[in-house]
């Protein structure tokens, strides 16, 4: 399997950014090739990720450096993703 980066972007409050980070908890497990970083919105450094990626929703989900989402996701798209991404 190839290495893949995952970063997420996350903002206080976001539901969807929580209802990820608790699901992605139930599959990292399956995917120990997969590196998750988890940068927070606010800081200076989510700032130039989510305007490199245009991102004005979170959560901002990046795989090996293109924004896949924002503003929510799909479980059964991310993972044929991280499948896709994995090969």
């Amino acid at each position: 399997m190839k290495s893949v980066v995952l970063e997420v972007l996350t903002s206080p409050g976001c539901v969807h950014c929580h209802a990820f980070l608790e699901f992605w908890k139930t599959v990292q497990k399956d995917w120990p090739n997969v590196a998750m970083k988890e940068t927070g919105i606010t800081t200076p450094e989510g700032q130039e990720i989510a305007g490199r990626h245009m991102i004005f929703a979170s959560p901002g989900i990046i795989i090996n450096g293109e924004l896949w989402a924002s503003g929510g996701f799909d479980r059964e798209r991310f993972i044929k993703k991280l499948a896709e991404a994995s090969k």
